[in-house]
C-alpha cells in the first residue's frame, strides 16, 4: 500500500520520538543521579510519562487521518447507493 507524505512524516515522528524517549531517559538519569538515586529515578520517570503523552498525540494524528479516509470511503459508498436508488424510482 502506497503511502503519502502526511503518513511518512507521522512514521518518522514516532520513530524519532521513541529513540527520544530511550536516549532522554538515559541523559536525565545520569545528569540528575548527582541530585540522589531517588530524584534521579523521579525526573527519568516524569521524563518517560511526559514523552509517552506526545507519542500517544502522534498516534492520534495517525488514528485520525485513518478515520477520515474510512469516512471518505463510507462516504462514497453511500453516495453510489443512494443515487442508484434514486435512478430506480425514475
Amino acid at each position: 500500500m502506497q503511502k503519502d507524505s502526511y503518513d511518512k512524516i507521522i512514521s518518522f515522528l514516532q520513530g524519532a520520538s521513541w529513540a527520544i524517549v530511550l536516549f532522554g531517559a538515559l541523559i536525565i538519569f545520569k545528569i540528575s543521579i548527582a541530585f540522589g538515586f531517588i530524584l534521579a529515578l523521579f525526573f527519568t520517570t516524569l521524563f518517560i510519562v511526559i514523552s509517552m503523552f506526545l507519542i500517544l498525540i502522534l498516534d492520534a494524528f495517525s488514528v485520525n487521518k485513518q478515520k477520515l479516509h474510512e469516512a471518505k470511503k463510507q462516504t462514497e459508498l453511500l453516495e453510489k447507493i443512494y443515487y442508484k436508488q434514486s435512478s430506480e424510482k425514475i
